[in-house]
């Protein structure tokens, strides 16, 4: 073999540009177009920020109105989109639901193939209209229960919830929802965001792209984090069972979801909001058992191995006490990252290059079958490659 570095995972390896977030290192804060995003947390709807991610400035009062007036008008799913989720089992995984039902908005549009900066946005502002709907209407069809319909009278994130319970939200909850999905929205070039870059320079839809990243988003070393850190939650049970639970876990190697993240060494800088977003839910729900058993975890992990929480540990607790089913936390990551996916999507596509990477090969020399006989055009075309190299 060749002496070449390898660069698993492509670690460390710089493919591109991108304006459309960073990690700052000297603040360790993550930047949406330059924005901190606890402070988009803190002040701006995610129907906002979802505009900063595709356009690059914080929308006016004028074009916000505009783009919640599309929204709210485009929230109902086509009766395809329905039947075909109904035809799915209901132990498919719903990311397996939602990969389908997204591929089936994309099969029906029109303009599918025009790839266009404007038709991308439009493609991109009508998923961020259904992904809710589909998100809902399957957790309720598996619980046996008749779906809700959308309301045009409320946000974004209220109306989520609304078509997922049939109930209005209180104020607390509704705000933490909408500060996960803001701290959810976009990281850069993580893997789902990458894979869908990687479609993108084939020159593929953006249905296509955003399939392929949702694929990507499913594993549990990517967007399947959160559903396992409940999974490892509901294991261990209560605060008291912690230690000896992380002896055995560590003895038999196993990795424990929600800690650790390729970018950050000093801590998720998104970990703070977010936990203050679960703080307000356990004190709205009474949940001071699993407030103790998320502490005992942390601080027994953090003492042990000195790895901090990624976003994926608050936000699991935080989904499982508004209600939603655990294997649903997944999906309602895609309901966020779309804007981030999407926006990237749009910048591939503005300066695009095929992304083909190489490989070294390891595997065995030439060697050929017994009895072949080369034909002669078998030889004048190694002749040619021969000639060409």
């Amino acid at each position: 073999m060749t002496d070449v570095e390898i660069k698993k995972g492509l670690a460390g390896v710089t493919v591109d540009y991108t304006a459309v977030s960073k990690v700052n290192p000297e603040t360790n804060s993550l930047l949406y177009r330059g924005y901190p995003v606890q402070e988009l947390a803190a002040t701006q709807s995610f129907e906002a920020v979802a505009l900063l991610l595709w356009n690059g400035e914080l929308p006016t009062a004028e074009e916000l109105r505009e783009f919640e007036e599309y929204e709210r008008s485009h929230r109902e799913l086509d009766p395809a989109v329905r039947t075909t989720i109904d035809l799915l089992p209901l132990d498919a995984h719903p990311m397996d639901v939602l990969r389908t039902a997204v591929s089936i908005v994309g099969a029906s549009a029109a303009d599918v193939e025009d790839n266009s900066p404007a038709a991308d946005l439009a493609k991109a502002k009508l998923l961020f209209a259904k992904i809710p709907a589909m998100v809902a209407y399957d957790q309720r069809r598996r619980r046996g229960e008749d779906p809700v319909e959308p309301r045009a009278d409320l946000e974004y994130a209220r109306n989520f919830l609304w078509m997922t319970f049939g109930d209005e939200a209180d104020e607390v909850v509704v705000r933490a929802f909408a500060v996960s999905l803001v701290l959810y929205a976009e990281h850069s070039f993580n893997a789902s965001t990458f894979t869908a870059r990687v479609i993108t320079s084939t020159t593929a839809d953006l249905y296509s792209a955003v399939v392929g990243a949702i694929g990507a988003l499913k594993g549990a070393l990517h967007g399947g984090a959160n559903e396992a850190v409940m999974h490892i939650l509901d294991e261990i049970g209560s605060a008291e069972n912690v230690g000896p639970w992380l002896d055995t876990a560590l003895a038999e190697k196993r990795k424990i979801m929600g800690f650790g993240h390729r970018v950050y060494k000093k801590g998720d800088s998104r970990v703070p909001t977010m936990k203050a977003a679960l703080d307000t839910l356990v004190e709205h729900y009474g949940a001071d058992d699993l407030a103790a058993l998320y502490d005992a975890l942390e601080a027994e992990f953090v003492g042990r191995k000195g790895i901090y929480p990624n976003l994926d540990y608050p936000s699991g607790p935080a989904y499982h006490l508004i209600g939603f089913d655990t294997p649903t936390f997944t999906p309602l990551f895609v309901a966020a990252r779309v804007t981030g996916w999407t926006a990237h999507i749009i910048e591939q596509a503005a300066s695009n290059a095929l992304i083909r990477p190489l490989s070294t090969y390891n595997g065995p020399d030439e060697r050929h079958i017994d009895g072949y006989v080369a034909t002669a055009a078998d030889r004048e075309a190694a002749e040619r490659d021969a000639e060409a190299r």
